[in-house]
């Protein structure tokens, strides 16, 4: 496309976006653009997506803008399409994060150089254009000026996070309103009943889009054979042996608000995670997502397992042993009996994405230890690198440290 193309598109595209803003609320996404199923124009596919919107794409895809905290991008780099991903939507797909934290004996500790395996293998995505990000507006204007032949947009991101969100529905309504082909998929947290095969079905949506559905198909149904693996090998466990274990988040801004962490209930994919595959007990027996929960509340839940998950920053299981400002939950069950296992550094922790089996993994090795006393969990991790990145055993072992999970192996390369 010409310079003078693009330039005259952008200025179309900027009185579109004046025209939604006087008609907020009157353009709605609850019509398909296309009926389902009607016969896709010459050189163009038809994509039914998450909506059941039926969305024509181009067969030849040169140009994609992405809207997702890494899941849509992982799933187009095992696909061998990420080169064509033109600008992004979320920060925490450019960006490399650093921690530290003191201990009660005066030392520190330290993690460096931590990122999404996306951002990892596909290093040109930090110098891509952001056209959003978490708390911020979409840019329509520069969406509009990477001309991409197609935009993919994941619900349940940190960008886009409810279906029913008023700027979500804006924000699909005014991308449609541009011309701009929009394919929508569904992380678990837009349904109410989140399951395994919400996440499937994105992928094989994403595969649909680049002609690439047994590609799709191969990826979604490994990570099925990950969790169908755990969730065999723990089902006929009685109710009564199955141990407690509560996913927490050492989150700051919780104890910046005068609690000690946020927890997970009954309504989440991380209880699902905890009852329905690995066949243990959510010891946080309410409903709630991200809840900020006080000291008392943790030491009478009491867990048998504690699972550390990203929540405003990375948390090794020692900085819940050592920290200083932790020295109130010394007295907890898991604390005492070093119980406590940490999930991947996942930036921007909103949605499950392709590494959803290593959570499942870490919660099934950490509540039933004999079970799975074969399952090596340094090795099963650079196993599972392999097959869904397609990457040797050094950069397996890159990105194992790339995600924070070196505190499994004897020598934590990737802490200080």
């Amino acid at each position: 496309m010409r310079a003078s193309e693009v330039h005259g598109r952008a200025a179309v595209a900027v009185l579109l976006v004046f025209l939604v803003a006087l008609c907020a609320g009157c353009i709605g996404t609850e019509q398909p653009a296309e009926a389902p199923g009607k016969t896709a124009e010459p050189g163009y596919r038809t994509v039914v997506d998450s909506r059941g919107v039926a969305v024509q794409v181009p067969e030849k895809i040169e140009r994609v803008v992405t809207i997702s905290d890494g899941m849509i991008e992982g799933t187009m780099t095992y696909l061998g399409t990420q080169d064509t991903i033109v600008g992004v939507g979320s920060s925490c797909l450019q960006r490399n994060f650093n921690y530290e934290f003191p201990t009660i004996h005066g030392e520190s500790y330290w993690y460096r150089d931590g990122m999404n395996p996306v951002t990892y293998l596909n290093r040109r995505i930090m110098e891509l254009p952001r056209i959003a990000e978490s708390g911020a507006a979409i840019n329509y204007e520069s969406l509009v000026s990477l001309d991409p032949d197609v935009v993919i947009l994941r619900v349940g991101s940190c960008t886009a996070r409810h279906v029913d969100d008023e700027s979500v529905t804006k924000t699909i309504s005014t991308i449609e309103s541009l011309g701009i082909p929009l394919v929508v998929v569904y992380g678990p947290p837009a349904f109410k009943d989140p399951d395994l095969t919400k996440i499937s079905d994105e992928i094989m949506i994403i595969g649909q889009v680049f002609g690439k559905e047994a590609n799709a198909s191969k990826l979604a149904g490994y990570l099925e054979e990950q969790v169908r693996f755990i969730d065999e090998r723990t089902r006929d466990i009685p109710l009564d042996e199955r141990p407690r274990v509560l996913i927490l988040g050492l989150s700051p801004t919780a104890r910046n608000a005068g609690g000690a962490g946020q927890v997970f209930g009954l309504d989440t994919i991380e209880s699902y995670f905890i009852e329905e595959i690995a066949h243990a007990q959510n010891a946080f027996a309410e409903p709630g997502y991200f809840k900020t929960v006080s000291a008392e509340q943790i030491l009478s839940i009491d867990p048998d397992v504690i699972v550390l998950c990203t929540a405003n920053g990375y948390h090794p299981p020692e900085e819940l042993y050592s920290a200083p400002y932790y020295r109130n939950l010394q007295e907890l069950k898991a604390v005492k009996n070093r119980q406590v296992v940490a999930w991947p550094w996942t930036p921007c922790n909103c949605a499950k994405r392709l590494e959803y089996p290593i959570d499942v993994m870490v919660i099934a090795k950490a509540a039933y230890p004999e079970r799975f006393a074969d399952i090596e969990l340094s090795e099963w991790l650079l196993d599972f690198y392999k097959n869904v990145y397609g990457v040797d055993d050094d950069t397996a072992q890159a990105l194992r440290s790339a995600q924070w999970m070196d505190w499994c192996v004897e020598t934590c390369p990737s802490c200080g």
